[in-house]
């Protein structure tokens, strides 16, 4: 349930209702909006169903809200979220770019590719440490001495750092080197780690899982949100369909959807979406213009020898050339890049 409240609601007229919520066992979620105040009602779903609100001083009307998800729903939330990664803003008018290896592979690898995405305009470097694979004999990624190479690099070139966390008990390790948490497609549904990441305090970015619906993938955005942290970013990064030419088949009509359901940024991974590089470019270019908020780009200074991920990796070259295109896309939906 959410309880709209008039726009000439006192304070007192709100704590009042956040009192008597509070008295029967719900918790409530407030969203001041430039019009009016929305009280987000949570708890037990009975108890929810037996409150009269409707008759208390400064409601204007209570609207019953029938997905699962709460928090994440633009409807207890009508206002854009922001997430502010230490003044850089994902969800605002600029369209940011997170780029670099699938895998830190070196030192020098990754000075190569931090300065080429540095050059080209992008604000986060990307870089796996630890890399959940199909197969157990592909590279598993350099685990903290990588994460240590990440946080150097990106320190040198005036990037964030945003990087993959499997594991739970690996949270404050990972949080030492990276500015955001990124949950793998494999684990979009690993409800212990969002738990554990609903305490933490840095944004977490939350991949969509292989096959997951886009009610899977908000309710899993919910677990972290419940635990208390607000800072959530969707990334769209291809589902499993049929097809075979393309790795996965990228869903930009979930760029749609999620600015419809849910008020919470979303970013796009050509990437992995496509598995090929010839493909990221345009379809990076139409996920801009399908509204996302940002691209989260595989970029390897040499890609044909890349240890994983080579095939749907830019060289720094077609990155900037990118670039270029996404900043005319850019100026004509009224975004900056």
């Amino acid at each position: 349930m959410i309880i709209v409240m008039k726009p000439n609601a006192t304070k007192e007229n709100i704590e009042h209702i956040e009192d008597r919520l509070h008295q029967v066992g719900l918790k409530a979620h407030l969203s001041t909006g430039e019009d009016c105040t929305i009280i987000g009602v949570i708890g037990d779903r009975k108890k929810i169903a037996n409150l009269e609100m409707n008759m208390m001083e400064g409601v204007e009307k209570t609207v019953r809200i029938t997905e699962k998800y709460k928090l994440v729903s633009r409807h207890f939330h009508p206002e854009d979220t922001i997430v502010d990664v230490d003044g850089v803003k994902i969800g605002g008018k600029e369209v940011v770019v997170m780029a670099g290896p699938c895998s830190v592979e070196s030192i020098d690898q990754l000075r190569e590719a931090a300065h080429a995405v540095k050059q080209g305009g992008a604000q986060f470097l990307r870089g796996g440490a630890f890399k959940p694979r199909t197969s157990p004999y592909d590279f598993q990624g350099l685990a903290e001495e990588g994460l240590k190479m990440l946080r150097q690099v990106a320190d040198e070139e005036g990037l964030k750092v945003v990087t993959e966390i499997v594991d739970k008990d690996d949270i404050e390790l990972v949080g030492k080197y990276a500015d955001v948490y990124q949950v793998g497609a494999r684990n979009m549904q690993n409800f212990q780690l969002l738990k554990a990441l609903g305490k933490a305090k840095k944004p977490v970015m939350l991949k969509r899982g292989l096959a997951a619906t886009i009610s899977e993938w908000l309710n899993a955005a919910e677990y972290i949100m419940a635990g208390g942290n607000e800072q959530v970013i969707f990334c769209e990064r291809g589902i499993r369909t049929y097809e075979t030419f393309t790795r996965n088949t990228l869903d930009l009509s979930a760029v749609a959807a999620v600015k419809e359901l849910s008020h919470l940024p979303i970013i796009v991974d050509p990437s992995h979406g496509t598995g090929r590089w010839e493909m990221v470019r345009p379809m990076a270019r139409a996920a801009v213009a399908a509204g996302c908020d940002g691209l989260i780009i595989e970029v390897h200074p040499h890609p044909e020898v890349a240890l994983s991920d080579g095939d749907q990796s830019l060289t720094p070259k077609n990155f900037n050339a990118l670039m270029s295109e996404l900043g005319k896309i850019c100026e004509v939906m009224g975004r900056t890049l």
